[in-house]
């Protein structure tokens, strides 16, 4: 725990500072989410890892984490089958998916954006500082 930290009458902590807020990143390659999870966690945030579909539906509805990073093309089940699922469950409906995917295709994008994704990112048009920065505006929409 850190010393600026903010505690209710409870003693638990209120989602308010970046120490709080709880990232799953759903992505099968190991040197990507080991970039973007030191980054993220560098930044204050709690990350958890999923390596296929499957794994992070599993991950998200057990523990909804406050935002999704997800991946489209994954072992098990794809980043947009994993987006219908959490979005017809009651408990991950709300949660924010960010898909970054490397593909780039202007259908790709239109499909995760109807299904409710709240943004499309391309790998190679973005850096994990630009994902870790824009965290907290995506957790507020």
């Amino acid at each position: 725990m850190k010393v600026n930290e903010v505690h209710d009458e409870q003693g638990s902590r209120p989602h308010a500072h970046e120490d709080d807020v709880r990232v799953l990143f759903v992505e099968d390659d190991p040197a990507v989410a080991q970039m973007y999870k030191l980054k993220l966690e560098l930044d204050g945030y709690t990350v958890e890892i999923a390596t296929d579909g499957l794994q992070g539906l599993q991950m998200a509805r057990c523990n909804p984490p406050d935002i999704i990073f997800l991946d489209i093309r994954l072992p098990k089940m794809d980043g947009f089958g994993v987006l219908e699922a959490l979005r017809q469950d009651a408990r991950t409906r709300t949660v924010p998916v960010v898909i970054l995917s490397n593909y780039s295709e202007r259908e790709l994008v239109e499909r995760g954006l109807q299904l409710g994704a709240l943004e499309y990112l391309v790998k190679s048009q973005t850096t994990p500082a630009r994902v870790a920065h824009s965290v907290g505006d995506w957790i507020k929409n």
